[in-house]
């Protein structure tokens, strides 16, 4: 059983690698309590695009913004390629996301409620093509925070108790 569970998480790593690097926004489930999430795709230069495959981006302080009815991702940082020379444009400007005019109009309205924000969760490929998995989140209190700890160590004691049996 347990050489299957093996098998399964290799063949699953081997399938992400293959696709890609996955970049996790960790941090944002912990500090939110994501309402809504969303597929994007991001307007980006060839030489970013190197640079994330190569597993160089970071989305933690990175949020985003609905401005002149587009979307827009602030604050992601993107290092400069290595190979790239004059093509190499500032790390953290302000990215274009690509989303339908619907999906943004339901955002904005969202938006305007007090507490919610847009911040993105996962920046992964799909098929090439650099994605953005961003969520429609509204912050947590220090006791959700807790609550939340308290419930993921007590799966865990559960489990190790179903495992020594």
């Amino acid at each position: 059983m347990a050489k299957m569970k093996q098998q399964r998480q290799a063949d699953a790593q081997q399938a992400r690698a293959s696709r890609g690097p996955s970049i996790d926004n960790r941090r944002a489930r912990h500090e939110y309590a994501i309402l809504e999430s969303l597929e994007a795709g991001i307007a980006l230069t060839g030489t970013e695009v190197k640079s994330i495959r190569d597993g160089g981006a970071s989305i933690a302080e990175s949020y985003a913004r609905i401005r002149g009815g587009e979307a827009w991702i602030v604050s992601m940082h993107v290092p400069p390629y290595r190979e790239g020379s004059f093509s190499n444009v500032d790390p953290k400007r302000p990215r274009k996301l690509l989303l339908r005019k619907e999906q943004i109009a339901r955002l904005q309205s969202a938006l305007g409620e007090k507490g919610l924000t847009l911040i993105p969760l996962r920046l992964y490929f799909t098929r090439g093509i650099v994605k953005l998995e961003i969520g429609l989140a509204r912050g947590k209190k220090l006791w959700d925070k807790r609550a939340d700890v308290a419930k993921r160590e007590s799966a865990r004691e559960m489990d190790r108790e179903l495992a020594r049996r």
